[in-house]
């Protein structure tokens, strides 16, 4: 017997800046900054700093000045995260990647193969290590959300073990920010009425936070603050939406290069779609304002659909109507998002029950991309444009 809980939150440190300084020796030890008009990683050298992932470059430099700024390679970024997986597959078969650099795993069905969790945990770092030259936390705990928060409070390079009957010993003193879903303006409410801990925030009873917060957050927080979590670690979960975005700094954007920015992101999302045999019924812009307030605009379609033309249309539709806000407020970052997303052989066929065929463009450019590549083909209104990276993601 073990008083260990079956579950570990596997992850990987500054993942980007550890590529690189894995990969440059020269880095190591030292402040380094991945991209350079957006911060998309920091060493944890230029974290402490104050360097933080999604800061613009500029004050990011001058948070640092020594920093070395590196450009990205997805590419080696993919490459390290399949090694890594490989690794977590090798540990356990129940495996729940959350991104490309971090997962959960289920050890619980271990104990006689391959020891405890914590003996598991540690080996598993060990061999991210060896395998792949990457540092790596590890929580252990009972339940998904107190392995993910033991990880982070271990980070970086650290392995963290709660047992059974230390939990809220662990948790109490843990400042609220630490449960999933308090950002800024719920922990400034709870901090308002006094509560900066989780030990504060497990006085108060459900209705109290529900009457303080509302009933969606208040029955969440109220769950985690006594660490009831009865989620499983899933396998082989789809993803229920997809989405990209894009940072545009803070000089004004032309209505037409805003909308080359969306076209470039609905293409590369129906190209998803369409390679992962599923389609979207809504379409989902968010935008990021100069005075950093974001907001979304969403529109569902009539049917479901993985052709580019019909997602472009409800995208350009969602930018028009908030142009004035645009106008008014200044755009920082756009995205699009497609939910709703089901299997494309599942589609309710509209009378008069034609099954639609699939678009004869979309279907050329699939084709002459994957064999030559995505950059083999585009669209006229990209001519010229400098192509910013994709950040690679899980398998959708």
């Amino acid at each position: 017997m073990t008083t260990e809980g079956p579950i570990l939150h596997a992850d990987l440190d500054s993942f980007y800046a550890s590529v690189e300084q894995r990969d440059d020796p020269s880095l190591r030890g030292r402040p380094v900054i991945v991209g350079g008009g957006v911060v998309l990683a920091a060493s944890y050298e230029a974290k402490a700093y104050g360097v933080r992932t999604a800061m613009g470059g500029g004050q990011a430099r001058r948070l640092c000045p020594n920093a070395i700024v590196v450009p990205p390679r997805m590419r080696a970024y993919s490459e390290a995260s399949k090694a890594v997986f490989e690794v977590f597959g090798n540990t356990t078969p129940l495996v729940e990647g959350i991104s490309i650099d971090e997962a959960f795993l289920d050890v619980g069905g271990l104990l006689k193969i391959a020891g405890t969790p914590s003996r598991i945990a540690a080996k598993l770092r060990k061999d991210v290590l060896e395998q792949v030259g990457l540092p790596i936390t590890v929580g252990v705990a009972r339940t998904k959300f107190l392995a993910k928060v033991a990880s982070g409070v271990a980070k970086p390079d650290g392995l963290l073990v709660v047992p059974h009957d230390k939990e809220m010993e662990f948790l109490h003193p843990l400042p609220v920010e630490r449960l999933w879903g308090v950002g800024k303006v719920t922990a400034q409410k709870l901090r308002e009425r006094g509560v900066t801990t989780v030990g504060q925030m497990e006085g108060f009873g459900e209705k109290e936070l529900i009457r303080m917060l509302g009933r969606g957050v208040g029955v969440h927080l109220h769950a985690l603050a006594h660490n009831d979590d009865p989620r499983r670690v899933q396998t082989g979960r789809r993803r229920r939406s997809i989405g990209a975005q894009r940072a545009l700094g803070s000089r004004p954007r032309t209505p037409a290069e805003l909308d080359a920015t969306l076209l470039t992101l609905a293409d590369r999302l129906a190209r998803r779609l369409r390679a992962a045999h599923r389609v979207c019924r809504t379409v989902v812009l968010r935008m990021r304002f100069a005075d950093f307030a974001k907001v979304t605009r969403s529109h569902t379609l009539l049917e479901a659909t993985e052709q580019t033309g019909a997602i472009v249309a409800a995208a350009r539709d969602l930018l028009a109507a908030a142009r004035p806000l645009i106008d008014e407020r200044g755009l920082t970052l756009i995205g699009l998002a497609l939910t709703n997303l089901t299997k494309d052989d599942a589609i309710q066929l509209a009378l008069p029950f034609d099954a639609k065929p699939r678009d004869a463009l979309d279907a050329t450019l699939d084709t002459v991309r994957d064999r030559f590549g995505s950059k083999s083909i585009t669209r006229a209104v990209h001519l010229g444009q400098v192509e910013e990276p994709w950040v690679p993601l899980l398998p959708d």
